[in-house]
């Protein structure tokens, strides 16, 4: 028996199971959201930017500016875990300016040996150099915003400076002291990208960053900890 239609209502056999309907709703999701639309797809993100940093506590005198380029990959679909749904992200970035500013190169009081107070000279200056950071894991929440994609991450870098980092005790002739030109750089932070059109996001990014050289020159003062605001501009494909 021939299946009747009511005028303005969809037979049954149209939607089986209701798939037609699903589909056309993932497809005004991804048509309307940007976001969905990554998500969806696991794009591939790249694009340029911009940091600037201050130290914390005793290198709250130090600041820092440098500008590079990040690639990175979506690996999984959606990964539900109640407020921690999202998805895994693989990158790395590349930064060829780096520069950290420091005090001006100036004698350090430090106690004698036999007592009392002993002034020593100590560089500073301007610091430059290049950094790289292969191994960024990031997660990207699962968000219902159209054009907000937060995410945190941990990643870990490798910065090489023209002179070593950070300043020390200069040595008779006036060379750096017991620093090292190759400094390892630990971080994490959170951020958003927030997409300005179809495949185009606006990304900013605060990270807490440690830099250390692991004692590979005699001696490792570090940064211990500065605070870096990133800047940049994503394309997705």
């Amino acid at each position: 028996m021939a299946a009747m239609l009511i005028p303005g209502l969809k037979s049954v056999a149209e939607t089986p199971d209701g798939a037609n309907s699903g589909a056309a709703a993932g497809g005004n999701e991804n048509a309307d959201s940007p976001v969905a639309e990554v998500r969806n797809a696991r794009s591939w993100e790249y694009g340029p930017f911009v940091n600037w940093g201050t130290g914390v506590g005793d290198r709250s005198d130090f600041k820092f500016f440098f500008a590079g380029a990040e690639l990175g990959k979506t690996l999984t679909p959606v990964l539900h875990a109640g407020i921690f749904s999202g998805q895994f992200q693989f990158a790395g970035n590349i930064i060829p300016f780096w520069q950290a500013y420091t005090p001006a190169p100036h004698d350090q009081i430090y106690e004698c040996a036999g007592g009392g107070a002993c002034p020593v000279p100590e560089g500073g200056g301007t610091f430059t150099g290049a950094s790289l950071t292969p191994v960024i894991f990031r997660w990207n929440f699962l968000t219902h915003s159209r054009r907000v994609q937060p995410w945190f991450q941990a990643a870990g870098g490798l910065v090489y400076t023209t002179h070593k980092f950070p300043p020390d005790v200069l040595l008779p002739h006036g060379a750096p002291g017991g620093t090292s030109v190759w400094n390892f750089s630990p971080q994490g932070g959170v951020g958003i990208h927030y997409f300005l059109r179809s495949k185009r996001s606006l990304d900013l990014g605060v990270n807490a960053v440690h830099i250390s050289s692991a004692s590979l020159g005699d001696r490792n003062p570090g940064v211990n900890a500065s605070i870096q605001i990133q800047v940049g501009y994503t394309f997705w494909k």
